[in-house]
C-alpha cells in the first residue's frame, strides 16, 4: 500500500517537473514591435511597453529564489541567476498566475545570449522613441532554458 502511494507521488513530481520544463521552452521571452513580453512559464507574465524602458544593460546576478517579485522589483530568474536588468520609467503591473498584482519599476530576467537581448531591446526602444539609453523593431525571441 505505502509502495503504491509513493509510486504515484513520484510518478506525479516527474510529470510536474515536466510540466514546467515544457512551459518554460515553449512561452519565451519576446522582444516585439511595441512591447518586451517576460514570462515565467505559464505562472506568469509581463508586458513591458518599450516606451516606459528607461534604460536597460547587462548585468549578471544571483538570487535565492526563482520567479519572484517584491520591494518595486521583479526577477524572472533561471538557475537562480539573472542577466539583464530593465529600469522603467513608470512602473508597470505584474500580474501572478492567482490574480495578484505586483507594481514593479525594475525588472530582472535571464536571457541566453544576454548581451544581445540588452543590445536588441536598446535598438527596439530606441525606434520606438523611449526616453533613456535603452534603444531593434521587429520581433525577436529572447530564449530562456
Amino acid at each position: 500500500m505505502v509502495h503504491g502511494v509513493l509510486l504515484v507521488l513520484d510518478v506525479y513530481t516527474v510529470l510536474m517537473v515536466l510540466g514546467f520544463q515544457a512551459a518554460a521552452v515553449t512561452r519565451p521571452h519576446v522582444l516585439g514591435a511595441g512591447d518586451l513580453r517576460l514570462r515565467d512559464g505559464a505562472r506568469q507574465e509581463l508586458r513591458i511597453p518599450l516606451g516606459r524602458i528607461a534604460s536597460v544593460r547587462h548585468d549578471l546576478r544571483f538570487s535565492r529564489e526563482g520567479a519572484r517579485a517584491g520591494g518595486g522589483v521583479a526577477e524572472f530568474a533561471v538557475g537562480g541567476q539573472t542577466s539583464v536588468t530593465v529600469e522603467l520609467s513608470e512602473p508597470v503591473v505584474l500580474e501572478g498566475l492567482l490574480g495578484r498584482r505586483t507594481t514593479v519599476g525594475t525588472v530582472r530576467f535571464h536571457a541566453d545570449d544576454a548581451r544581445a537581448a540588452v543590445r536588441a531591446l536598446r535598438e527596439a526602444a530606441a525606434a520606438d522613441g523611449s526616453p533613456g539609453d535603452a534603444a531593434g523593431a521587429g520581433a525577436a525571441a529572447v530564449t530562456r532554458p
